[in-house]
């Protein structure tokens, strides 16, 4: 009956004129708003998007748009998409092709391919977060721009382990220069026009969202005074050049301001963020182990909701919904083979969907969840991890090649999606 009342009210709150006449999601209220109606939504992540849009290296624009009549058939319309990745071709572990070679200098392929992707995805009314920049290796960022400020070359952890890494990358925050280029970045890609519809990006309702990176970080706690300011810096800048659109942050909550509830509240209140994020990772935060997922799968669930409800409590005070947009448990037994059972990560997927507009208890903030990630029509060659020449799929190139993904073949788990989708339908009915 709660939710009900909650549902009412969005409803009548979004009757007001300017937002059920905005072509672009909107928040009012807490809530999110599309095409005059509130917004709740199962997305996943498709990061490989814009490289399958192209027409060179990786690119298949004819798997592309049957994916996303596939994921459309599902009831899945909202997509969190890499921009591009950055940096040099030919590192193992790291997407290629990329985009920003140097500062500056870009492969009009990527951004010929992220445009036909826009326009599919248009057609078909689905929406896009798109993401900036990334405090991992897998596509560039931190250390791209760290490299190119003069700070020397990034360590890559698959030679030179995650510490190493870390360590380098714990210099972006405090790193003006970096900054100064990946603000060149988000100035080029903000005033495009798309080549196919002839849209301007600032104008173009198929984009639901400027996220500013992928999993930000300060790597430090000493560095998140000036990592808050960076994100300040970064979300001005975006909202001066587009005012039309959301945007967010990437953030994975708490988890990755320095288990920092209160720098996680601070950089979500800052009036240019729109609405929050958290990711969430049972496996890879130890709350399930490799060879017990499904005997450890109730002890996964209920730090789950711990986790998202002191975020959502947080929401409440700021008043902005929250999305858990990355999250993902591991294959039974650890096998990544297309066809291997998926038990433990449909119940994972079951209970976290089952908890996006059902808080009542919390105002019902939490308003949509991505999960990672979309591997669909890919057939993976080889496990370990991505090679040039292997298909696209969930996992990003460093990673085994379906750990995480959701492929076309995952009929329990597609089946627990339509679940979802069919059940937040009615909410706003």
């Amino acid at each position: 009956m709660k939710l009900k009342l909650i549902i009412a009210s969005m409803m009548a709150a979004v009757t007001l004129p300017l937002a059920a006449q905005s072509k672009f999601v909107s928040v009012s209220d807490g809530h999110f708003v599309k095409d005059g109606k509130p917004y709740y939504y199962v997305g996943t992540n498709f990061w490989y998007g814009a490289i399958l849009g192209s027409e060179g290296q990786g690119g298949d624009r004819k798997r592309l748009c049957k994916e996303l009549d596939l994921m459309k058939s599902m009831g899945i319309d909202n997509l969190r998409i890499l921009v591009g990745s950055d940096g040099e071709r030919g590192v193992t572990t790291k997407v290629e092709p990329t985009l920003q070679v140097q500062p500056g200098v870009y492969n009009d392929t990527i951004l010929a391919g992220l445009d036909f992707l826009m326009q599919e995805m248009g057609k078909r009314k689905m929406v896009a977060v798109l993401y900036l920049n990334n405090s991992w290796e897998w596509s560039g960022g931190y250390g791209f721009y760290l490299q190119h400020a003069g700070a020397g070359k990034a360590p890559r952890p698959n030679e030179d382990g995650y510490p190493a890494f870390m360590n380098f990358v714990a210099q972006y925050a405090t790193n003006q220069k970096a900054h100064e280029l990946f603000y060149d970045y988000v100035r080029f890609i903000l005033t495009r026009t798309n080549r196919y519809t002839g849209l301007a990006y600032k104008d173009d309702p198929a984009i639901m969202s400027w996220q500013i990176g992928n999993e930000p970080r300060a790597f430090s706690k000493e560095a998140l005074p000036a990592f808050e300011k960076w994100l300040a810096e970064a979300s001005a800048l975006i909202r001066k050049l587009d005012p039309n659109h959301l945007i967010s942050i990437g953030s994975e909550g708490a988890w990755g301001c320095e288990n920092d509830f209160g720098c996680w509240e601070r950089i979500c209140s800052d009036s240019n963020i729109d609405y929050c994020n958290i990711h969430l990772w049972p496996y890879n935060w130890s709350w399930a182990r490799q060879d017990h997922l499904i005997e450890d799968l109730p002890q996964a669930k209920a730090n789950t909701k711990e986790y998202i409800d002191r975020h959502l409590d947080i929401c409440a005070k700021i008043r902005k919904p929250l999305v858990m947009e990355e999250f993902g448990y591991p294959r039974d037994g650890f096998k990544f083979a297309l066809g291997t059972p998926t038990k433990g990560r449909d119940g994972f997927y079951e209970y976290v969907f089952s908890l996006v507009g059902d808080n009542a208890e919390q105002g019902g903030y939490f308003a949509g969840c991505n999960f990672w990630g979309w591997g669909g029509l890919a057939k993976p060659k080889h496990a370990e991890q991505w090679q040039v020449g292997d298909d696209y799929t969930g996992d990003p190139a460093q990673e085994a090649q379906g750990l995480n993904s959701v492929f076309a073949g995952d009929t329990s788990t597609l089946k627990v999606i339509r679940s979802q989708v069919a059940r937040m339908n009615k909410l706003v009915k």
